[in-house]
């Protein structure tokens, strides 16, 4: 089946939809449901936060009798499991729809297409694809986190234009202006878990919390800390949840930072420092979808080495401070070109008096 400009239009709609739980529905995927019978919107909803009903369930509780026989536009493949609520696939079915559009396939292993299985042995008939690529975007770490087992990480720095991002003194606020530094807040808000390191915790005492946009929901704050130095008077460790990753397992002060409401996990590799990896492992296991990697230079480098870089958020800001002062990322010195880290653009775009470059490894 060959898809029409209609099913377009109803599913841009169902992906706004889909989009007002973008900063709620972590563990969850963000889902947006439209309900149309005869030309006509009769339902429509989005999934906001886990545990509650599901986009499907609310636009078909909005549509009531007149889903019957009505084409369902969903942005994410109908679940065909019992997990904190029921199967939405079942729902549809129930309803009477004759038809299904989703954007994409469900990657989560238990869905995995015996959603739209189920809808088909109910002769109910679907097409999957349409806008696909805008669905995948929408829940790029949810994505990740269900076939690589870990979350999508976006690493976010700020620098001149001759990319530095503090001055030999370690001075570094502030680089960019207020626009930029509330768009960044913003890319807090959505993710599930703001790291950075030891380092940026001892010269700048950051809360990493969102504070500059509305939000009902703070991410958790992580902090890659090989040798548990983190100071108990640390700002991030007031109020909210920390995760400390360290590489020694030492009683002492993994006490005294729990007793600060910080949890620490041991994720040592072979040169005594954390395993970076590992530790995306680990937050993938724990459900997170999204990561903003906040931190200085060294581990920015580390992540970019360890392959645990998704895409690159930089502010450039329109200055310039000289070569002493402190770079981007700590990575080793090149012989070649054919060495270097190729990146893609993905979205440039100016904010307030600053430049935002986002891109990802080739």
């Amino acid at each position: 089946m060959i898809a029409t400009a209609d099913d377009y239009r109803w599913m841009a709609r169902a992906l706004e939809l889909a989009a007002r739980g973008l900063l709620t529905t972590t563990p969850n995927p963000r889902v947006g449901c439209v309900i149309v019978r005869q030309g006509e919107m009769v339902g429509e909803g989005w999934h906001a936060r886990a545990g509650e009903p599901h986009a499907e369930v609310h636009a078909l509780a909005m549509a009531g009798e007149r889903a019957l026989s009505a084409t369902a536009y969903v942005t994410l493949e109908p679940c065909s499991h019992y997990g904190r609520t029921p199967p939405c696939a079942e729902a549809l079915v129930k309803a009477g729809v004759s038809r299904v559009v989703a954007a994409m396939e469900d990657p989560n292993p238990l869905v995995a297409g015996r959603g739209l299985a189920r809808l088909r042995e109910a002769g109910i008939i679907t097409l999957a694809g349409v806008q696909e690529a805008e669905a995948r975007e929408l829940n790029i770490g949810f994505i990740s986190r269900m076939t690589r087992g870990r979350p999508w990480l976006r690493l976010k720095a700020a620098a001149t234009l001759d990319g530095k991002t503090a001055l030999e003194n370690g001075v570094s606020q502030w680089i960019t202006g207020d626009d930029a530094r509330r768009d960044a807040h913003r890319w807090r808000a959505r993710s599930c878990a703001v790291l950075t390191g030891i380092g940026t915790v001892r010269d700048d005492d950051p809360q990493l919390n969102v504070r500059a946009v509305p939000t009902e929901r703070q991410p958790l704050r992580v902090v890659v800390d090989a040798r548990l130095e983190t100071p108990l008077n640390a700002r991030l460790l007031d109020g909210g949840p920390v995760l400390v990753a360290a590489a020694i397992n030492d009683a002492d002060r993994i006490a005294a930072l729990q007793r600060r409401g910080a949890e620490v996990v041991i994720l040592p590799d072979k040169g005594g420092k954390v395993d970076l990896p590992a530790l995306m492992r680990e937050l993938g296991r724990r459900g997170l979808n999204e990561v903003l990697a906040e931190s200085g230079f060294k581990l920015n480098g580390s992540l970019l080495r360890e392959g645990c870089v998704d895409e690159l958020i930089l502010y450039l800001a329109p200055a310039l401070v000289g070569d002493a002062a402190r770079g981007l990322f700590n990575l080793p010195a090149l012989t070649s070109l054919a060495d270097k880290r190729a990146l893609a653009f993905h979205d440039v775009r100016i904010v307030g008096r600053d430049l935002r470059v986002i891109a990802r490894p080739e």
